[in-house]
């Protein structure tokens, strides 16, 4: 491996650790409600916001990085996210916590993402999948170091000196991973548009890997976001329910590594369709066995299913479209992931709150699963891409 590419993969490490924390926003909900007098409704209005500006963030980027450097845009990026995150720790109310968290954090994060990604395609040229699948990794265990943290220091110094630090932490990451950007000499702002028959041609691809990421990704963040109290609907108790979420959380991760070190030996279509086939395993599992101690591996394999998935998509990004279309296709897919985050999980919610438990959106889980193993056989396999 070059030190171009160690120094884009070093970038890629420092920003998104510490952004990847928006994964731990749990831990501020009852001290940020107890601080501002605000329900849980509004917390999660802010939460939403955030994903959706965290997809916007990713979309603005290759527009950013095309007219700028790519270390301008992380600096100006973490920038934004550092003034977000002082206002909503100075936040009186619920307005300044939605402009400061929910949109100048989520932006910011969304731009950085998209930047030292584009920048790992261009310097790694070997092993890019399992590359691929590592930066990706980096946003599940951010949370996983992040939220004791924040429970640590939100007991000792309070919510608001926790938010602010944590301010301070996306500036110096920012910082650091701007200077490490500089060192490989990646210039983003020389590069060209995909030509209209590079480009366009690829639509269907596209449209296809959409849905294969879409259905996955329901599936995922609805046991990702969830998956305490699916774990208490099934009789587990609250020890069990937070150990189990740490458990899959870290499954998560580990299978988005794990994606895109697949896609670097096995074709595209045969570890997509894998990956939805194993979440399917844990979703009958579950249906066909409920218990406590079944739900804490079936959610895990339905976890790992969309872990798997997300290495998987971001490596076949890599293969089907050329490295420096990377950001602007890649943007584009991660819609996919925030329409996932407001459906299933949104829906699951709405089904709980009638039936209480998760029998059905388990199925509906299962359900996608199908559609997008039998879609995933029909993407086609990669061919070789100048870098």
């Amino acid at each position: 491996m070059t030190s171009q590419a160690v120094a884009a993969i070093a970038a890629a490490t420092a920003l998104n650790l510490p952004f990847g924390t928006i994964y731990a926003f749990s831990v501020f909900l009852r001290p940020m409600e107890a601080l501002l007098g605000i329900g849980r409704t509004q917390m999660s209005i802010v939460f939403g916001l955030a994903t959706i500006t965290l997809t916007l963030g990713m979309n603005l980027a290759p527009w950013l990085y095309r007219r700028l450097s790519s270390w301008n845009s992380v600096l100006i990026a973490g920038a934004i996210s550092a003034l977000g995150l002082w206002l909503a720790a100075a936040a009186t109310s619920f307005t300044e916590l939605l402009i400061g968290y929910g949109l100048m954090f989520g932006i910011g994060g969304g731009v950085g993402f998209i930047v030292v990604q584009q920048g790992v395609n261009q310097t790694v040229l070997r092993r890019r999948g399992l590359a691929n699948g590592y930066v990706i990794a980096l946003y599940p265990l951010g949370a996983m170091i992040g939220a004791p943290l924040f429970g640590w220091a939100i007991g000792v110094w309070g919510l608001r000196a926790t938010l602010a630090a944590l301010g301070v932490t996306i500036l110096l990451a920012s910082l650091l991973a701007a200077s490490l950007i500089k060192k490989t000499g990646v210039h983003t702002n020389r590069l060209e548009e995909a030509e209209q028959g590079d480009g366009d041609r690829q639509w269907g691809v596209f449209l296809r890997l959409f849905a294969v990421f879409f259905l996955a990704a329901a599936a995922g963040l609805t046991v990702m976001s969830q998956a305490a109290g699916i774990i208490q609907a099934y009789g587990g108790r609250t020890a069990l329910a937070l150990g189990a979420t740490t458990l899959i959380t870290a499954a998560v991760a580990a299978a988005r590594i794990c994606g895109g070190w697949l896609v670097d030996r096995f074709p595209v279509p045969a570890v997509a369709s894998a990956a939805h086939l194993w979440s399917l395993a844990g979703a009958l599992l579950l249906t066909a066995i409920p218990g406590p101690l079944v739900a804490v591996p079936a959610l895990a394999m339905i976890g790992m299913g969309y872990g798997l998935i997300s290495g998987m998509t971001a490596a076949a990004i890599g293969s089907y479209w050329r490295a420096d279309d990377f950001g602007r296709v890649a943007g584009r897919m991660y819609i996919a992931w925030c329409v996932a985050a407001v459906s299933l999980p949104v829906l699951a919610g709405w089904i709980f709150d009638r039936t209480q438990g998760y029998g059905v959106t388990v199925m509906i889980a299962a359900v996608g699963n199908v559609l997008g193993a039998w879609l995933a056989r029909g993407l086609p396999r990669p061919e070789a891409r100048a870098a």
